[in-house]
């Protein structure tokens, strides 16, 4: 009885909006193959650089992206500008030093210094050893407050330390000042790098522990004639009296990224809106010869929202457009850890309160080879939709049979799902604020995912275009219908990224 009332009363409101609005199939008829192959050659492109955060390759595309807005005849979506302009920081390893009992060793040969945390120069006369079969429970309450710890990682691989990884998350509540990790990889025979991981948040409550790999030479001028025993004796805790100095020096750096946001005003509710979003960054490049084209993820995505864009403008112009607003935003800094959402999510260009939905789409241009039930060729996984909002599986499932007919699969939408799908991506930052989402994505997370074979040629074209338009159908009626989403499921707190 349920079931058959919802259905009786989505269909009553989809059957209200029909008799105001025009037909949307003919403006859903110019999202095309060839005009997604167009632009998809262009923004996964060599000449985009992989379109990593905050590098040249990226500001391309951005500049590629604000183009096709202006050209749509979208307005400016952020304070006048087509670009929402954040801050990221990078560092980058001058030199470090590393001296045991006054005796001098090597960058590269010897030791490599992480860049993550600050320039500082510090002596120490003892080193505290914790064995590899250490448990947490042993170093709990032990007062380690700036002092200086030396483990064994077997290879660099810092979850092979001591009790299999949980002594590392004790020490990061202890206030060391040093981790000294020893590894087997050395003497390098090439230069590490010296740049360090992007970041946001310049400023931070806390410092992590200044890290260190060193070489078992470094480790045996510590231990002496002892460190062959504290190899073996994996459940050893013991201080070992050295002097030791260890110096950073790095610069910083402050660059910027930008999301793309360029908005179609509505009409009768045009104080109301609806966000569409893709991300358009990927991973970049690695050297001259390596790039990251990022096609599927999410350059699939970024041309569905550019085709949409202008689907709902030629609407307009005929005189049948959107009754809200709606946001197109190409986001950037998603691959390092949804950044760019999660700004526009602290600083929206239109309220989040007024906010009906955001229709997210990351990665909609392949098939999942893993799949082994239904149509491979007509689906799309849809997450999300059972959360926040009980109108949101109505429209999706009534627009998807009225007009697409494809298989709508909802193996992600469980957030215990091993591969955690519904936080992986931008729609995440809106649902954490309670703004209604669905989230489009094929699976491809096999094959080519994160990998430079990800490249335009691999594209199921026609696929592409028919999730863009089910993604079309579904953004026409929530931009059109008497009534924002119901907000009626509450946000459940325990689901966190």
């Amino acid at each position: 009885m349920k079931r058959i009332l919802l259905v009786v009363l989505g269909l009553s409101t989809l059957n209200g909006f029909a008799q105001k609005g025009g037909k949307p199939e003919t403006y859903a008829k110019t999202i095309t193959v060839d005009d997604l192959k167009r632009h998809l050659y262009i923004v996964a492109s060599a000449d985009m650089e992989g379109r990593e955060t905050a590098t040249p390759g990226q500001r391309k595309a951005a500049a590629y992206l604000e183009e096709q807005f202006r050209k749509i005849g979208l307005e400016p979506g952020y304070k006048g500008s087509y670009q929402m302009n954040f801050d990221v920081y990078q560092d980058t390893l001058l030199d470090a030093t590393l001296e045991v009992n006054g005796q001098s060793f090597q960058l590269d040969k010897d030791f490599n210094a992480s860049v993550a945390n600050i320039n500082a120069t510090m002596r120490f006369n003892d080193v505290l050893f914790i064995g590899s079969g250490v448990s947490p429970d042993s170093i709990r309450n032990m007062n380690l407050a700036g002092r200086t710890v030396m483990v064994i990682t077997g290879g660099g691989q810092q979850g092979r330390g001591p009790g299999g990884g949980g002594v590392f998350s004790v020490l990061q509540t202890k206030g060391i000042a040093t981790l000294l990790m020893v590894q087997s990889n050395y003497p390098r025979t090439a230069a590490a790098n010296r740049k360090g991981n992007q970041y946001v948040n310049a400023f931070r409550r806390s410092i992590a522990p200044q890290q260190f790999t060193i070489s078992e030479n470094v480790a045996r001028a510590i231990a002496g004639s002892e460190f062959e025993n504290a190899k073996a004796n994996t459940v050893l805790l013991k201080s070992y009296p050295a002097n030791i100095l260890l110096d950073v020096k790095k610069s910083s750096v402050a660059l910027q990224s930008s999301n793309v946001i360029g908005i179609l005003p509505g009409s009768d509710l045009k104080d109301e809106y609806l966000v569409i979003t893709a991300h358009y960054d990927h991973l970049g490049k690695r050297g001259d010869s390596v790039i990251y084209y990022g096609a599927d993820d999410d350059g699939s995505g970024t041309v569905g929202v550019i085709e949409m864009a202008e689907a709902f403008a030629k609407a307009k112009a005929a005189g049948k457009g959107p009754r809200r607003s709606i946001v197109f935003m190409a986001v950037s800094g998603e691959e390092k850890g949804l950044w760019g959402s999660d700004y526009y999510s602290s600083n929206p260009a239109v309220p989040l309160e007024k906010t009906t939905a955001n229709l997210n789409i990351d990665m909609i241009g392949r098939s999942d080879a893993s799949r082994k039930t239904g149509d491979s060729t007509n689906y799309v996984y849809v997450v999300g939709d059972d959360k926040l909002s009980s109108d949101l599986r109505v429209i999706s499932e009534a627009m998807n049979k009225k007009y697409v007919k494809m298989e709508l699969d909802y193996k992600f939408n469980d957030p215990k799902d091993p591969n955690r799908i519904y936080f992986r991506s931008d729609h995440y930052n809106f649902a954490k604020k309670g703004v209604p989402i669905i989230f489009y994505y094929d699976g491809m997370l096999g094959a080519d995912y994160h990998r430079p074979t990800d490249t335009p040629d691999k594209i199921n074209y026609p696929l592409l275009a028919k999730r863009a338009q089910l993604v079309f159908y579904t953004a026409w009626e929530m931009a059109n219908r008497n009534e924002m989403l119901k907000r009626d499921i509450p946000l459940d707190t325990t689901l966190t990224r």
